[in-house]
């Protein structure tokens, strides 16, 4: 794999302390802002004395309902899946050295859209109140599993690869098989409509099946960072600072699985966020993956919100999906990235 963009942290200077606190704290300060806007955001309106008065629950009224019921578990979902896309994001890139990749990469995303495909398919997702989301969980999982058997315990980084692109194709395929038997026309529209991301109608519950597994996701991911610093200055430099890194690969690859195949189990399929987020991002931190991770993360929750708000405050009708969105935002940017990369290839 080519390893273009992500070898500059042998030339850059060491970045100050007050310096290493000025990107994090202005991000935070921007989502802190969105995630208050968000909850105005709407087409019913509800005004500041409202909104405080609902969030404290002096208020039983329609606007306590519409705040706590529907607008703050979209936000919080909002928050903590774009979180997910840009760890992932950020981590995959740094274990891959390359800018390009991304969590849909290793089979994640399709497969997790595939296990929620099928609980439409087979009317769990109507019978149980979370059979959605619990069918993408299984979905990822059963993928991480068929990856750890293609790419083997001792798998290079390169047949890792490779084996996410199987099970990626693989997912994919069966998705569109089971949107082929449909029996039903208007399952397989909703099969489709869901299959382009979406946070409407997302309750706490949704917000805690998919906690669940992102916390520890999240807790994988971050605790490979030291690694990808020393992976940068290549994999032998790395062994030989102690790393092992079919454990970190592993890490990485589990870490991704949980949180983003919890984020697709209740959001549908979001693309981009993990491609286009670090790769803002990287120049900076100077090109260092440790700190590039927590910037990323707070990234995709402030790119996945103010998405978000903008589907929300477009004109009434059929609410646009946020997956469409993110595509083109994402693919555009992916286009130039690529052009960018051929022409300073060697």
């Amino acid at each position: 794999m080519k390893e273009a963009g992500l070898s500059r942290p042998l030339a850059l200077p060491m970045i100050g302390v007050d310096r290493a606190w000025r990107l994090p704290l202005a991000l935070a300060t921007l989502l802190a802002l969105l995630l208050a806007g968000s909850l105005f955001a709407g087409p019913v309106a509800v005004g500041p004395r409202e909104l405080l008065g609902a969030l404290l629950g002096r208020n039983l009224s329609v606007a306590e309902i519409i705040v706590w019921e529907l607008r703050v578990p979209r936000t919080l979902l909002a928050a903590m899946i774009g979180a997910s896309l840009g760890l992932a994001g950020a981590v995959l890139q740094g274990l891959l050295r390359n800018p390009l990749a991304e969590p849909g990469l290793i089979g994640v995303s399709a497969s997790a859209a595939l296990g929620a495909v099928i609980a439409f398919y087979t009317g769990f997702a109507a019978a149980f109140p979370l059979g959605l989301p619990l069918g993408g969980m299984v979905g990822a999982g059963l993928a991480v599993a068929l990856l750890m058997i293609l790419a083997g315990r001792q798998g290079s980084t390169l047949t890792l690869i490779l084996a996410g692109v199987a099970v990626n194709s693989f997912a994919g395929a069966l998705t569109a098989l089971a949107l082929n038997l449909s029996p039903n026309p208007y399952a397989a529209a909703e099969i489709i409509f869901w299959m382009m991301g979406s946070l409407a109608d997302r309750s706490f519950q949704h917000l805690g099946v998919a906690a669940a597994l992102t916390i520890p996701g999240w807790l994988l991911l971050i605790s490979v960072a030291r690694s990808l610093d020393a992976l940068s200055l290549g994999e032998d430099a790395a062994t030989s600072l102690g790393f092992d890194l079919q454990a970190v690969r592993w890490r990485a690859v589990l870490g991704t699985a949980l949180a983003v195949g919890a984020a697709v189990s209740v959001s549908g399929v979001i693309g981009f966020v993990g491609l286009v987020v670090p790769h803002l991002l990287r120049p900076l931190v100077g090109y260092q993956p440790a700190r590039l991770l927590p910037v990323s993360a707070l990234g995709g929750a402030v790119l996945l919100v103010a998405t978000d708000i903008f589907v929300r405050m477009l004109a009434p009708g059929p609410e646009l999906k946020i997956g469409v969105v993110t595509a083109l935002i994402g693919a555009p940017f992916f286009l130039i990235l690529l052009l960018r990369l051929r022409a300073t290839s060697p």
